[in-house]
């Protein structure tokens, strides 16, 4: 179960379910929820997915709603878990900016493809303090991206550009992958992540610092 807020109380938390049934219906209902959209999907389409009744899955959801919470609680979960908990350690800022990228890119081209795209596509339709929430974990992955840029900067390693635009540009590049990548296609989601990283670096390194792979010119 995600870990309480820092200033939540636990008596005003929406119920996030994280017993093995409860997550095999968050993920059969991000299915669900990628094919149709939120809002065309009912509870009907998710029991069926399940092959359980409705009843069955209301005695572990309570609603539509909640369903979406849960999905969206699990995806970041999973994203802290994979991604964020594994880079912010990372001393060299320019390797935590790689690793970042790489291990974004590769969530949401690999890992739990399902609940990232809810997370991405179906974030306007939560409400009140599910969406609280679900925003509040995202503004720190944000804040963890501004901080990295300014360390960069204050580290002379990048040329001075504003965080925030760095951090929204590089969020909209990895984000806006599900679109168009398909596992089963010609490129390989580790070359696209290495592109991604070239890219990047390449508009954001300052002058006197190489491209990774580049020499420096003479």
């Amino acid at each position: 179960m995600p870990a309480i807020l820092e200033n939540e109380s636990p008596g005003k938390q929406p119920a996030v379910k994280s017993q093995p049934r409860a997550i095999q219906i968050y993920e059969a209902a991000a299915r669900v929820f990628c094919e149709n959209g939120f809002g065309q999907s009912s509870m009907s389409e998710v029991a069926a997915a399940m092959n359980m009744t409705k009843a069955g899955v209301y005695h572990h959801i309570s609603s539509k709603d909640e369903l979406l919470f849960g999905i969206m609680s699990y995806g970041m979960d999973v994203f802290e878990e994979r991604v964020l908990d594994r880079v912010e350690n990372i001393r060299d800022p320019l390797e935590r900016l790689r690793a970042t990228i790489r291990g974004h890119l590769l969530l949401v081209t690999r890992n739990r493809t399902k609940e990232v795209t809810v997370i991405l596509n179906e974030a306007h339709a939560l409400r009140g303090e599910y969406r609280t929430r679900i925003d509040r974990r995202k503004r720190r992955y944000v804040r963890f991206l501004n901080e990295m840029f300014r360390e960069l900067q204050r580290k002379g390693l990048v040329r001075e550009i504003d965080p925030r635009i760095a951090t929204f540009a590089l969020l909209g590049m990895i984000n806006w992958t599900y679109h168009w990548y398909s596992a089963s296609g010609r490129l390989r989601d580790t070359d696209v992540a290495e592109t991604y990283i070239d890219l990047f670096l390449s508009g954001l390194l300052s002058h006197d610092q190489a491209v990774p792979g580049e020499t420096p010119h003479q």
